[in-house]
C-alpha cells in the first residue's frame, strides 16, 4: 500500500505540498514575533508618514510577511489540481501543529531553566539572561496567535472560494487572474482580521491605527502577490512536466468538478 501510494505521482507530489505548505505557515508563525524596515532592508533611510491621522508610520513589517505569499501561491496550486476540499484539510492540519508547536513552546519556556550556565552562557553575546530571551522569542501573546490562526483559516477560505469563483468564469485561461485575484482579495482579509483580533480587542487599539497600520501591511503583500505571479506559471509549468499533459488536465477537471457537487 505504501509503495503504491509513493509510486502513484499526484500521490507523491500531494506529500511534497503539504510538507512544504505546513511548514511554511509554520516557520512563518516561528519568525512572527521579529519587525524588520522594509525601507532598510532595500537600502532606504526610512521617512515617517502619516495615513488616516497615524502619525510616524513607516514600512515596519514581521518576517511573517517573508513567507505568507508563498503560503498563498502554495494555496493556489493545491486549489488548483487537487480542489478546495484537500485545500481546506491541509489548512487544519497546519493550525493543528502549529497550536501544538505553540503549546511545546509554552512547556519549554515554563522548565525550571539551567542557572549555572545556561542563564549567563551567552553575556558576552549581549544576551545576559537565556531565560528572558528565549521566553520572549518564543512567547508570543495569545492574541497574537488566536488572531495569527482566525486569520489564516478565514483567508484561506476566502482565497479558494474566489480562485474558483474565477476558474468557472475563464475556464483554463488567465491563471495570473484567478491566482493573483484571489491572494490580493485573502491577504486583504488576513491583514486586517489579525490586527483587530491581536491589537484592537487584545490591546485596545483605535480602529484608525488598525486600519492605518493594515493598509502600511497590505501595500507590501499586494506588491508581492503582483511580484510573485511569474512564480505561478513556473510551478504549473513544473508540474505538467512531472505529471505529464493528460494527467495534468484530468487533476484540473476533477478539482473543479468537486466544487460543483
Amino acid at each position: 500500500m505504501i509503495h503504491k501510494l509513493f509510486n502513484d505521482k499526484p500521490s507523491r507530489l500531494l506529500v511534497i505540498l503539504t510538507s512544504f505548505f505546513v511548514a511554511n505557515a509554520l516557520i512563518a508563525e516561528c519568525i512572527g514575533g521579529k519587525l524588520f524596515s522594509l525601507e532598510r532592508v532595500l537600502g532606504w533611510t526610512p521617512h515617517p508618514f502619516t495615513l488616516l491621522g497615524e502619525h510616524g508610520l513607516t514600512f515596519t513589517l514581521t518576517c511573517g510577511v517573508l513567507l505568507w505569499p508563498l503560503e498563498f501561491i502554495m494555496t493556489d496550486v493545491v486549489n488548483e489540481y487537487y480542489g478546495p476540499k484537500i485545500v481546506k484539510r491541509i489548512s487544519y492540519i497546519a493550525i493543528a501543529l502549529i497550536c501544538y508547536a505553540f503549546l511545546m513552546f509554552y512547556l519549554a519556556i515554563q522548565v525550571p531553566a539551567d542557572t549555572s550556565f545556561w542563564v549567563g552562557s551567552q553575556k558576552d553575546s549581549g544576551v545576559p539572561d537565556m531565560q528572558a530571551a528565549f521566553s520572549n522569542i518564543f512567547g508570543q501573546g495569545m492574541w497574537i496567535i488566536l488572531g495569527s490562526l482566525i486569520a489564516f483559516l478565514v483567508s484561506q477560505v476566502v482565497d479558494v472560494w474566489i480562485f474558483h469563483k474565477i476558474k468557472r468564469v475563464t475556464g483554463e485561461k488567465h491563471v495570473w487572474l484567478r491566482s493573483t485575484g484571489s491572494t490580493i482579495v485573502s491577504q486583504l482579509v488576513d491583514s486586517f482580521i489579525v490586527l483587530f483580533i491581536a491589537f484592537k480587542i487584545g490591546k485596545g487599539w483605535s480602529y484608525q491605527r488598525v486600519f492605518a497600520i493594515g493598509l502600511v501591511n497590505y501595500t507590501y503583500k499586494f506588491t508581492m502577490a503582483v511580484v510573485l505571479t511569474p512564480l505561478i506559471y513556473f510551478i504549473e509549468k513544473g508540474i505538467s512536466n512531472y505529471l505529464g499533459h493528460t494527467v495534468t488536465e484530468e487533476m484540473k477537471h476533477a478539482a473543479m468538478g468537486k466544487v460543483n457537487e
